[in-house]
């Protein structure tokens, strides 16, 4: 998750636990002494089942990691448009790397298919933007990132679960507290899954009675396809398809929101690139990430999964577009969208939209779902084309 390639997001299942009413009215201990909270937890692990003796050697010496706090505290944001992102991470070399994988372990990747219903291509490109196939999967101590977040008062409710989680793992011997690394949040291996996550769909795809999605592939695709196929996959549908547009459309339907199916768009003008209409019944959405000039792609249901892994448009939209490239489509058309806002003028425009009544959460300068649907209503207000695309006519209007 930490990788110079992913956002430096929350994964989407801890970001929905901090929702208000997520936990119940009695929340773990945090904070104080160190080695009180290690044997609270300790005692936690046991009675959940864990053998005292592995509980003690995965916080044998487990400290605060400072540079955890500091990654926590600091957490970047995501502000490159989706041709930037895209271009930049959806290269030639990863789809020849990305190629050769799937060649490689053709026969672990028709497995996963098979037992799991995900195509190589959907495995593949999260492989390759989440840590380039291995090479880049982090370097906190798994153990003590998970010790650092769990003690911090901040969040222990989300964090506290997965350093039960990692003890089970060292209790199954598929980690070990003093050697395993990953990204500062706690996710490991090289498709970056949390301790829960590997424990609840951990696949041993090598056969040598362990999953370590660290070193071996094998486990780390079959692993990452059972929880794609958990996020809600479904078999032989597709997930995006570049489309074209019309000069005319009801701009204002477009975006990530429900009404609409794949022949309603059909019948409206909206025609697939690769001119496959298979589809026609599935419900589906228009996105078009840089405005109506810009690129444009049909989701399916199979991208919410994609929004279930990471929630940020951008990235998804990347990752589903770089899956269909493995899949054989062509590069998409850019087309010649708008220039759009910088920071400053982003951070302007969302909060004229808050000032008109529209909830778009934080100023932050980030062109996301909520200031895009806060937009569309006042672009459609103002009589101009409502495709959530902020540029600076758009701005001025306002």
């Amino acid at each position: 998750m930490t990788t110079a390639l992913r956002p430096l997001l929350l994964p989407f299942a801890l970001l929905a636990l901090s929702a208000p009413g997520a936990f119940a009215q009695e929340t773990p201990a945090c904070g104080g002494d160190l080695s009180a909270f290690l044997a609270g937890v300790k005692a936690e692990a046991i009675a959940k089942g864990i053998p005292a003796e592995a509980a003690e050697r995965a916080l044998a010496g487990a400290r605060i990691d400072e540079k955890v706090l500091g990654r926590d505290r600091a957490q970047g944001v995501f502000k490159q448009t989706f041709a930037e992102f895209s271009k930049r991470t959806v290269s030639k070399s990863r789809l020849d790397i990305g190629a050769k994988k799937m060649r490689d372990y053709a026969d672990v990747f028709a497995r996963a298919e098979r037992e799991f219903g995900v195509p190589a291509p959907v495995v593949t490109a999260f492989w390759a933007l989440e840590t380039d196939f291995g090479a880049v999967q982090g370097d906190f101590n798994t153990r003590n990132a998970l010790v650092t977040l769990a003690h911090d008062c901040r969040r222990p409710e989300l964090f506290r679960p997965q350093l039960i989680a990692a003890i089970e793992m060292v209790q199954h011997g598929d980690l070990d507290p003093a050697t395993t690394t990953g990204a500062w949040a706690g996710e490991i291996g090289q498709v970056q899954m949390l301790p829960e996550d590997i424990i609840a769909y951990g696949v041993d795809g090598d056969g040598d009675g362990h999953v370590q999605l660290k070193t071996s592939a094998p486990d780390a695709i079959l692993t990452a396809a059972k929880f794609i196929q958990s996020l809600g996959f479904k078999a032989g549908q597709p997930w995006i398809q570049e489309v074209t547009l019309p000069d005319a459309l009801p701009w204002e339907k477009t975006g990530l929101q429900p009404g609409m199916t794949a022949g309603d768009w059909f019948a409206l003008g909206v025609a697939p690139r690769d001119g496959d209409t298979s589809f026609s019944a599935l419900p589906a959405s228009v996105v078009i990430p840089q405005g109506l000039k810009g690129v444009a792609f049909m989701t399916y249901p199979n991208f919410n999964i994609y929004l279930e892994w990471n929630q940020s448009f951008i990235y998804t939209t990347s990752a589903a577009y770089f899956a269909t490239r493995l899949n054989g489509a062509p590069v998409y058309q850019t087309g010649n969208p708008e220039p759009g806002l910088s920071d400053e003028e982003m951070k302007t425009l969302q909060t004229r939209l808050q000032a008109l009544g529209h909830d778009v959460g934080k100023i932050d300068g980030i062109l996301g779902s909520g200031t895009r649907a806060a937009l569309q209503k006042e672009q459609l207000r103002l009589g101009l084309p409502a495709d959530g695309w902020a540029t600076r006519a758009v701005l001025d209007a306002l």
